[in-house]
C-alpha cells in the first residue's frame, strides 16, 4: 500500500511542519501511471464567527491503485495553484504522468512536475487565451484533422451514450516559432498537443464539445485517451466516496485545525479500507468494522 503524505499549513503554524502518515514504502511503485491532482472544498467547514472560509484541500491521487498519495490544505490567502505545487514538491514523480485541470496549466507547475521526474498532461482552456486560440485553429484546419490518427471510444450508461474521438500530435514547434509575440509563456518540455471530440446523446438530445490538452510526454492517441479517463477517477473514486460514504461535504467541524485533521484521517481511512478485502464495498467494510472488533483488527492490520 502506498505511503500517504499530508503537508499541514494551518494559520497557527506558519512554519508548515510536514506530517507524514506512512503506511508502507511503496510510494513510487503504486504511483506509476497516472497521478491525478485536484482540489476539493469541505463546504460546511467554514467558521462564520471567525470569518474563515471553508477548508480547501488539494489531493494527489494514484488513479491505477485508487489511493491517495498526498494531501495539502490551502493556507489563508493561498490559492489551489500554489498548494498543488507545494504538494508535488513532496512526491517522487519518476515514471508518473501528472494530470490536472486547466487551472494548473501553468509554466511553473509544469516545471515543478518535470523537476520531480514526472510528465504532465494539463487541460487547456480560456485561462490561456492566446495558446488556446492557436491550438483551436490548428485542430480546426481540415488538412490537420485529416492527417491525424484518431482513437475512438464509446460509453453507454443510464440512457446516456458518449462517443469520443482522441488525437495527438508531436508537431509543436509552430507554437513557439520566431513569429510569436515576445515573452510568450512557453510550457517547458512541451511534446504533445491533443484534442478530444465528444458527442453525447441523452433523452433524444445531442451535445458536442471539444477539449484540448498539453503534455510533456510523447503520447499516442490510445495512451492519451486512457490518461484522460483515468484523471476522472479522482472524482469518482475519491471525492464522491468521501461525500457519500464519509459524509465529508456536510461535516461541521470548524474549530482550529479540526477540519484539516479529520480530512487527513478520512483519506488515510479510505486508503486502508480500499486495500483490505477488495471484494467488499467501502460502506460495508465500515459497517462491519463497527460491529466486529475482529474484522476491524483485520482492516487495521493493513497499516504497517
Amino acid at each position: 500500500m502506498a505511503g500517504f503524505i499530508s503537508e499541514r499549513w494551518p494559520a497557527s503554524n506558519r512554519n508548515g511542519d510536514r506530517l507524514h502518515l506512512g503506511i508502507s514504502g511503496r510510494l513510487q511503485s503504486e504511483s506509476a501511471g497516472v497521478l491525478a491532482v485536484d482540489g476539493k472544498t469541505l463546504r460546511r467547514s467554514f467558521d462564520r464567527a471567525a470569518g474563515a472560509s471553508p477548508l480547501h484541500v488539494v489531493t494527489a491521487f494514484a488513479a491505477d491503485a485508487r489511493l491517495v498519495l498526498g494531501h495539502r490544505a490551502m493556507a489563508a490567502g493561498e490559492n489551489e495553484i500554489v498548494a498543488a505545487r507545494a504538494l508535488l514538491g513532496c512526491l517522487d514523480l519518476g515514471g508518473t504522468l501528472v494530470t490536472a485541470d486547466a487551472i494548473h496549466c501553468q509554466r511553473d507547475t509544469a516545471a515543478a512536475v518535470l523537476e520531480r521526474g514526472g510528465d504532465y498532461l494539463f487541460s487547456l482552456k480560456a485561462n490561456s487565451p492566446a495558446m488556446l486560440a492557436d491550438v483551436e485553429a490548428f485542430f480546426a484546419a481540415p488538412d490537420t484533422r485529416n492527417a491525424l490518427n484518431w482513437h475512438k471510444t464509446v460509453d453507454a450508461d443510464h440512457g446516456r451514450i458518449e462517443r469520443r474521438r482522441h488525437a495527438t500530435t508531436q508537431d509543436v514547434s509552430w507554437l513557439f516559432s520566431d513569429r510569436r509575440y515576445a515573452g510568450e509563456p512557453a510550457m517547458p518540455g512541451l511534446t504533445t498537443v491533443a484534442v478530444v471530440d465528444s458527442t453525447v446523446e441523452r433523452d433524444r438530445q445531442t451535445s458536442r464539445s471539444r477539449r484540448y490538452y498539453l503534455s510533456s510526454a510523447c503520447l499516442a492517441p490510445e495512451r492519451f485517451a486512457a490518461a484522460v479517463r483515468a484523471h476522472w477517477s479522482i472524482e469518482n473514486s475519491q471525492h464522491w466516496v468521501l461525500d457519500t460514504t464519509f459524509d465529508e461535504d456536510r461535516a461541521r467541524n470548524r474549530k482550529d485545525n479540526g477540519p484539516e485533521n479529520l480530512a487527513v484521517l478520512r483519506r488515510l481511512a479510505l486508503n486502508v479500507l480500499r486495500t483490505a478485502r477488495p471484494d467488499i464495498s467501502i460502506k460495508r467494510k465500515r459497517k462491519r468494522a463497527g460491529w466486529s472488533d475482529a474484522f476491524a483488527r483485520s482492516i487495521l492490520a493493513q497499516i504497517r
